[in-house]
Order: C-alpha cells, then sequence, then structure tokens
C-alpha cells in the first residue's frame, strides 16, 4: 500500500492529454523514495498537524521551493494551525530577506500574510511579523492600515504590542506631521502616561503651540508622574523655554501666569523662571517691561546663587540695549543723509512739532540707557544685601555691612538703621542686637547731634533684650558718651539710674504677666556694676566708692578681682584693716580655685604691713588658708609660710612648716617639696640635718623612681661627708628598686663608687646584688650547674680587672701590691694555707682598699657582714700609719653655724684633701 500511493501521486499530472499546454515542473520538487512513507502517512491522516511537522522536519534540508510546496498542501488541510502559519511565515521572511524590497519576492510575503490574517487576525505574533516587515518594506499607506486593522482585530489587552510600531511608524522622516500627530493623540488616549513622548515629537515637529498646552496639561495634573524621571521644576524649565524662545509661535496661553505660578511654587530654583519671564517680555518686544520683570526678579530672589543668574541676565539686557541703540544711531544717521524730509507723513511732522525739546521725545536716549547700566553695576552691593537679609532679617552683623555701603550717604544710613532696629527681633537676632542701637546713637553723636544720640540711647533702654547683658552695654555706651563730653555728673546718674532696683510694685505687675524683662534683672549686672565703680573712683569720693562696693557685696554679684579692687582702694588711703576685713569677707564669700588670688594677696600684704609685729595672727591665718586649700593647691601657701617664717620667726618652725607640707601636697608634688625642704634644712642647719629628711622622704612611700633619685643624692651626700659605709648601704638599700635594665645610670654610679672608694669584696657584693636585682625582676629563672656559676663569677672578675685597667692603674705595681700584702713562710699553716687559698681565689692585679685579708675563719661568719676584721700582721704596722686630717666642710653646719663662726676667732686653715683612694693608702702603709 504505501509503495503504490507514490506512483498514485504523481500520476495524475501524466494522464493529461497531450496537446494542453503544460507547466514544466523541476525534478527536485516531486517526492523522492525518501518522501514516500511521509506521503503515505498524511495521505492516511491529512487533517493531523502531527504527520505534516515530522515531514517538515524531516525535510529541513530541501530547497525552499519544495519546503513552499509542503506547507501550501499542509495550510490547506490544516488551514487555522498556529503553528505552521508562524513557521511558514517566519521562513518566508527569512528568505526575503536578502533580496531588496521593490523585489517581487516581498510581494509574495505580502499575500501570504494576507492569507494568514485570514484565520490567524487573533494572533498578535503574527500581526507584529506583518508590520515589522511592511515597516522595514517602508509601505506607510498599507503599513498604516495594517496597523488600523491590527488594533480594530486584537482585544485592548494586547493593544501593547502593536502601539510601539506604530509609534516607530509615526516617528519616520518619510511619516506626515499630521499622521504622525493623529497616531501619537490616539495613543495617547490608550496610556495618557506617555505624554512627554508626545512632547518631545511636537518639539522635534516645531509645533510650539500644541507642546506648550501639553506640558501646561501635564504641569496642572497633580497626579501625573514622568516616565523619564524628570522633576517637576525640569518640565517648567522646559514650558518657559518654548514660551520665551517662540513666544511669537505660542497663543492663547497666559505666560506672565504660567511662569509667576512656577515662581511662587519653586522659590528654592527661581533665577531661571525669572530670566524666561523677561526674555519673553524682550521677545515681545516689550523692553520696559522686561527691565520691570528684572528688578522685580533681583528684589525677590532669596539666594545668592539665584541672584547671580538674575542679575547676569539683567546686566546683560541692558548691555545689549545699549549696543543696540548705539548701532540703530549710526544706521539712522546714514539713512538720513539718503533720505529726503520728504518722506514722512504729516502726523509725524506735527508730532516733532509739538514735542520738540521735551527730553521724553529725544530719540537719542543712549545716555539715558548708558546711565541705567552704570547705576545697576554700582547697585549689585546693595541688591546683593538685600539678597542676604531676605534669607535672615535679624542678623545683624549684615545689618552693619548694609550700614557701610552708605557711607557718603548719611540719609541712606539713618534709614537703613531705623529699618534695622524695627525689623530685628532681639529674641531670634543672631548676633547682638543693641549694637545697632549703640552704632544709630553713635552715628548722631559724629555729626555733633547728642540730643539724637540720647534719645536712641533712650529708646534703647527700653527695649526687652534676649540678654541682661545686652541692655548692660546700652546703658555703659550711654554714659561713655557723656563721659566723652565731659558730662560727669550726668554719666555718674545714668549708672544710678540703671543700677536702682525696681519697685516692689513693679516686680509684682512683671511677675503676673509672666515674663519678666531683663529691666527687671540688669540692677544686678555686674558689668554695670563695675563701670560705676570705675566712675566712682575716678570722679566720686572715697564714702561713695565704698558705698557702691559694699552694694556689689550685698548683692552678692562680686567677683575676686572686685574684692581685690575694694581691697587696694582701702589700701591706697591707708585703711589697712578695713582693706583686711574686705579679705576676710572675700575668703568667706569665694571657695576654691576663686579665692587662691585673695589668699595670696591677703597673705602676702598682711606680711608686708606687719612683719614681726603679729606673728601669731599671721600663723593663724596661714593655718586657716592651708586647710581650706585643696592638696594640689597647699605647695604655694606653705612655701609662703615657711618664707615668712625664716624672714620673721623661728627656722625650727620653717623646718616644722615644710615637714608639714611634704605630708599635705599630693603625691606628684611631694619630691619637688622634699627637694625644697633638703635645700632650705642644710642652709639654716648644716648638711647632717638632711639625713634625716632623707631618711623620711626614702620611707614616706614616694614612688620607686623619686626614691631611687633621693637615695643617690644621699649617698652622694653621705660620700661627700666621708661616711663610705653609710653610703654603701645606701646603695644597697636602692638597689631594690633599680632594674639593671632599665636604670643603667644607679649601676653605673654605684661601679664608679666601688671603683674609687671599694675593694674588691665589695665590689664582687655589689655584682652580686646586680645579679641578684635582675634575676628577681627578669620573667624567666634558670637553675643553674655549680661549674658555670664558678665560670660565671670567673667572668665578674675579669670584668672588675678590665675596670680596674681602665681606671689607669698598672699591672705591675697592682701584682707587686699583692705580693707584698701576702703573709710569711713563718706563719702557722692553717694561716699560710688560708692565706694562699684566699690568694688563690683573689683576682690578679686587683687592688685593696686599705684592708687587709681577713682570717678564714672570719670570712665564713654569717651573723654580721659588716664587721671586719683586720689580719694580725697588721698591728706592726699600725704604728707607721699616718692618719690625715681633715676639716669639716662649712655646709655641714648650716647658715647657723656660719652666723657662730663670724662671732669666733678665725680657725686656722684645713688641709684640703681628697677620699684617699685604695692605692694611695696602701702606699702610705707601706712608708
Amino acid at each position: 500500500m504505501p509503495s503504490a500511493a507514490g506512483p498514485v501521486a504523481v500520476a495524475a499530472p501524466a494522464a493529461k492529454p497531450a496537446t494542453s499546454p503544460a507547466v514544466e515542473i523541476s525534478p527536485e520538487l516531486y517526492p523522492s523514495d525518501e518522501d514516500v512513507p511521509y506521503e503515505a502517512e498524511i495521505l492516511r491522516e491529512p487533517f493531523k498537524l502531527k504527520g505534516w511537522w515530522r515531514y517538515l522536519v524531516a525535510r529541513a534540508s530541501a530547497p525552499f521551493h519544495k519546503r513552499v510546496i509542503i506547507y501550501e498542501r499542509a495550510l490547506r488541510a490544516l488551514p487555522g494551525s498556529y503553528k505552521l502559519w508562524h513557521a511558514y511565515l517566519r521562513e518566508r521572511l527569512d528568505h526575503a530577506r536578502p533580496h531588496p524590497i521593490d523585489h517581487k519576492v516581498y510581494s509574495s510575503l505580502n499575500n501570504t500574510f494576507e492569507r494568514a490574517l485570514a484565520t490567524m487576525h487573533k494572533m498578535p505574533r503574527i500581526w507584529v511579523l506583518y508590520l515589522t516587515s511592511l515597516l522595514d518594506q517602508r509601505l506607510l499607506t498599507r503599513s498604516r492600515r495594517a496597523f488600523d486593522r491590527a488594533l480594530r482585530a486584537l482585544p485592548v489587552t494586547q493593544h501593547d504590542r502593536i502601539w510601539p510600531l506604530y509609534l516607530r511608524l509615526a516617528s519616520l522622516p518619510a511619516c506626515p506631521v499630521e499622521t504622525s500627530l493623529r497616531v501619537f493623540r490616539r495613543y495617547l488616549q490608550f496610556d495618557p502616561s506617555h505624554a512627554e513622548d508626545f512632547i518631545n515629537f511636537l518639539i522635534t515637529a516645531n509645533r510650539w503651540q500644541e507642546a506648550a498646552e501639553r506640558l501646561a496639561s501635564v504641569l496642572n495634573d497633580d497626579g501625573f508622574r514622568s516616565m523619564k524621571g524628570k522633576t517637576r521644576h525640569q518640565l517648567w524649565l522646559e514650558l518657559c523655554e518654548i514660551l520665551t524662545k517662540h513666544a511669537d509661535e505660542v497663543a492663547g496661553l497666559k505666560v506672565d501666569a504660567i511662569l509667576r505660578g512656577g515662581i511662587r511654587k519653586f522659590t528654592d530654583e527661581v533665577g531661571k523662571l525669572w530670566t524666561s519671564l523677561a526674555d519673553y517680555y524682550v521677545r515681545r518686544g516689550l523692553f520696559e517691561k522686561a527691565r520691570d520683570v528684572f528688578e522685580e526678579g533681583v528684589s525677590s530672589v532669596v539666594t545668592v546663587k539665584e541672584f547671580s543668574v538674575v542679575f547676569e541676565a539683567y546686566t546683560q539686557f541692558e548691555q545689549s540695549m545699549l549696543a543696540a541703540k548705539l548701532e540703530a544711531a549710526d544706521e539712522e544717521g546714514d539713512d538720513d543723509e539718503q533720505e529726503g524730509g520728504g518722506r514722512k507723513n504729516g502726523m509725524e511732522k506735527l508730532s516733532k512739532k509739538f514735542l520738540e525739546g521735551f527730553w521724553l521725545n529725544a530719540e537719542d536716549d543712549t545716555d539715558l540707557r548708558l546711565a541705567r547700566f552704570e547705576w545697576l553695576l554700582e547697585r549689585r552691593p546693595e541688591l546683593l544685601s538685600s539678597v542676604l537679609l531676605r534669607q535672615n532679617p535679624h542678623n545683624v552683623e549684615e545689618w552693619h555691612r548694609r550700614v557701610k555701603l552708605f557711607e557718603k550717604d548719611p540719609a541712606r544710613q539713618v534709614a537703613t538703621y531705623v529699618e534695622a532696629v524695627k525689623t530685628v527681633d532681639p529674641m531670634k537676632a543672631v548676633g547682638k542686637p543693641h549694637t545697632l542701637w549703640v552704632a544709630f546713637a553713635k552715628m548722631y553723636e559724629k555729626h555733633n547731634r547728642l540730643d539724637s544720640a540720647e534719645d536712641i540711647f533712650k529708646r534703647a533702654t527700653q527695649v526687652n533684650y534676649k540678654a541682661v547683658d545686652h541692655l548692660a552695654s546700652i546703658w555703659c555706651e550711654w554714659a561713655e558718651m557723656e563721659l566723652r563730653h565731659n558730662n560727669f555728673d550726668t554719666a555718674i546718674e545714668l549708672m544710678r539710674q540703671a543700677t536702682a532696683e525696681p519697685s516692689v510694685e513693679v516686680k509684682r505687675r512683671a511677675a503676673a504677666e509672666g515674663n519678666e524683662p531683663v529691666q527687671m534683672k540688669v540692677h544686678k549686672s555686674l558689668k554695670l556694676w563695675s563701670f560705676y565703680v570705675d566712675l566712682e573712683e575716678s570722679l566720686g569720693t572715697l564714702e561713695s566708692t565704698c558705698a557702691v562696693y559694699e552694694r556689689i557685696l550685698d548683692l552678692r554679684i562680686a567677683t575676686p578681682q572686685i574684692i581685690l579692687n575694694y581691697a587696694f582702694l582701702l589700701e591706697e588711703h591707708k585703711y589697712f584693716e578695713d582693706a583686711f576685713k574686705v579679705y576676710e569677707r572675700g575668703v568667706k564669700i569665694f571657695k576654691y580655685p576663686h579665692v587662691k588670688t585673695i589668699w595670696v594677696t591677703y597673705l602676702s600684704r598682711f606680711v608686708q604691713r606687719y612683719q614681726r609685729s603679729k606673728i601669731e595672727r599671721a600663723r593663724e591665718l596661714f593655718n586657716e588658708a592651708v586647710q581650706q586649700a585643696p592638696p594640689e593647691e597647699k605647695k604655694p601657701i606653705y612655701l609662703q609660710w615657711a618664707k615668712f617664717e625664716e624672714d620673721y620667726g623661728l627656722a625650727k618652725r620653717a623646718m616644722n612648716v615644710y615637714d608639714e607640707a611634704v605630708r599635705a601636697v599630693p603625691a606628684s608634688e611631694r619630691m619637688a617639696m622634699y627637694e625644697i625642704y633638703i635645700a632650705r634644712a642644710a642652709e639654716l642647719f648644716g648638711v647632717p640635718r638632711t639625713r634625716q629628711i632623707y631618711e623620711q622622704a626614702i620611707e614616706s612611700g614616694l614612688p620607686d623612681r623619686d626614691v631611687l633619685t633621693m637615695c643617690m643624692k644621699f649617698a652622694e651626700l653621705e660620700r661627700s661627708l666621708g661616711e663610705i659605709d653609710r653610703s654603701r648601704a645606701i646603695y644597697v638599700h636602692a638597689s631594690n628598686y633599680a632594674d639593671p635594665n632599665t636604670h643603667s645610670d644607679f649601676w653605673k654610679k654605684w661601679n664608679e663608687f666601688e671603683i674609687q672608694h671599694g675593694n674588691e669584696d665589695t665590689f664582687r657584693e655589689m655584682l652580686r646584688i646586680k645579679r641578684t636585682v635582675a634575676a628577681s625582676r627578669s620573667q624567666t629563672h634558670f637553675i643553674l650547674p655549680e661549674y658555670l656559676m664558678q665560670r660565671d663569677q670567673r667572668l665578674n672578675l675579669d670584668e672588675a680587672v678590665d675596670t680596674l685597667t681602665r681606671a689607669g692603674v698598672p699591672q705591675d705595681e697592682m701584682a707587686a701590691l699583692e705580693r707584698q700584702l701576702a703573709p710569711e713562710p713563718s706563719t702557722a699553716p692553717a694561716a699560710a694555707t688560708s692565706t694562699a687559698a684566699t690568694t688563690a681565689n683573689r683576682m690578679m692585679n686587683f687592688v685593696s682598699a686599705g684592708v687587709e685579708a681577713q682570717a678564714e675563719s672570719s670570712r665564713q661568719q654569717a651573723g654580721n657582714n659588716e664587721d671586719i676584721e683586720l689580719p694580725d700582721e697588721s698591728d706592726d704596722e699600725e704604728a707607721d700609719v699616718q692618719i690625715a686630717e681633715r676639716t669639716v666642710p662649712a655646709a655641714v653646719f648650716g647658715e647657723l653655724g656660719k652666723r657662730a663662726a663670724e662671732n669666733s676667732e678665725e680657725s686656722s686653715g684645713a688641709q684640703e684633701n681628697e677620699q684617699l683612694g685604695a692605692l694611695e693608702r696602701i702606699k702610705r702603709r707601706r712608708q
């Protein structure tokens, strides 16, 4: 059956008579053997899409014309198949695309689309393919009609697929403007939110009238939201540009009202709107109206930026008007030479006859325009000041700057001051509003209008200022003006009036109103009272000045400086006790730190006045002062007290004061206080008196660094006094506070001390202590074997030898001295053994400090290591040792010792010898 289907299908054309005209068909179009199965399937089921689709897929590589025949056969059987139509149309589109648009293949394609739409008119994708093809072919009329058919055929919900293509058609340059306008108007009925696209098209098409109307309607619609993200201000600017640049082509719109509405709505960016409105009148030829708009603009903008925009446009306008007039005057001069007077009509002659000589009728107004331009440039600072004052009319400094603009015009200055004091609200003022009144009055004073200045001050004192100091400044400036004109009594009377306390009735009335003005508080102004008391001191009597001071104290508004000034005044007039009473009142009124200056001045003046006559009273004052002072403020008072005791009291009491001071001052100042204490004790009682103070300082709980410093000074003191053992003991005690890693200066000092005054044992002990301190302060401890400890000891001894060598002691001399100090062979065997062991262990070439090697038993004692037993053989040589005598230094006795020595006979000259070193002592012993 399938094999017979193929011949039957193709035998029909061959059965035609030979006489009929036959169309030549290409052999490729006939079914092949491979097509037989598909042909058989579609013969069995010709109305099933599956068979046709399999046939088309199998012949995907077949020639285009053969596939067209298959598509046509399939669509004849299935004319309502969207799948077949869509695939067929896409294939035909791909086949036609390489050809030019005037090729016949496009005509066949369009016919195919029309046949498809007969059944597929509800399918939007078919319409999209067809319309896109028509747009590519630039068939405008056919495209427009096809778009209309598509919009009528498809439901409204699918129109959004058609309109973008329709707008593309309307935007083509070849499309008539009227057609495009109608298309856009229809589209806005479908989607009004795209009004901006229509406006842009109207602007492109130079349809300014309709563009302005559409923009105005959009701006009037409060619910409009721009699809392109434009703000309403940008839309306003676009409308302004259309209205101004095309004023002659736009009619029916109230341009002035529209632009002024935008100005009222957009108050922060109105510069461009003002310039647009003025430009509109300029293009209409209404130049005076444009000038009025510019004046209104510069007088109403509130920001410097907008003012700059409007003023720049204004200056350009005036400059262009002047340039145009100059150019027109030149052209008119040339025309008058060429044309005769006969061309003028009778009306012009009559007008010239009646208006001749009148300045408004002058045709040449170049000077007027030039004067306008110059006047505009001169007014710029004033106009800019007005802008700043519109931003904040309560800016006091800006009002002052505005007054300076009219320095050459007193009348304008007066008018500005009057406007300023009326405008500025003291409660909202930025700056000091009273300075406006003061400057206003000084201006009248400058012009010798003293009565007007007094009136200004009088009115200024009635203003309710925000701060009391402002009203007080008004009163003081008023009084100073009277002083400048030598009205001294008037100035004092003004101060009495200003400081007078309001009556009870006035206070009750102000309290009832609930808003107490500054006039109720000005009588307690310290500024007023200070000025008042200065006037009284300069112009009044002592009694009146004291009365003012007492009034200040009664009002409890006094300051420490007021107290000092009051006391100084009484001291100048020799009222010392009254001055001290004022000091007493001051120290009772104020607390620290304000009372510090009062105490210092009180104590110094009291001591200066009475000296030795009232020592006990002075001590009581000092004691009271240090009791009231906090710890950080006690040091200067203690020093002043101690100085008083040294000068007029007892030195012992001075030491007690210092002793009390070191306990009372803060820890941060205790070290400095101890240094002063030690210095004064050494000067008054001699150096030995300082030992107790040093010990007290070391045990007083000072910080470790200060304790170390104090120990070093103490050790140096003992060394200077010849107390070597005491000095060494101090170094040993101080080693507990000295870390070798951080306090190298201490160990270097001790090392130098042992080199100069020590011996081998003391030097070894110093090294041992140093190692012990270093180990105790380190974070890691090691237990070393015995041989490592011995090696470390040998290294330390070698280090000591190197140190002595660097000190300048020859090795040969040191070795000889060591051999001389060795015991003789007749010594007992035990002693010889001990001496030999000691000599073996003793560091080579080390110089002894004048102490013989001790016996083995004495060195092994663990009780008191400070006791040193001299060897027996030294007893025979003691008779030969000559002990040098030294005089006691003068510093040991102190200042009191000096005073005693002045009354006694001069002592004999003392031999000046330094502390003998180890080498020198050995040489003396040998002698």
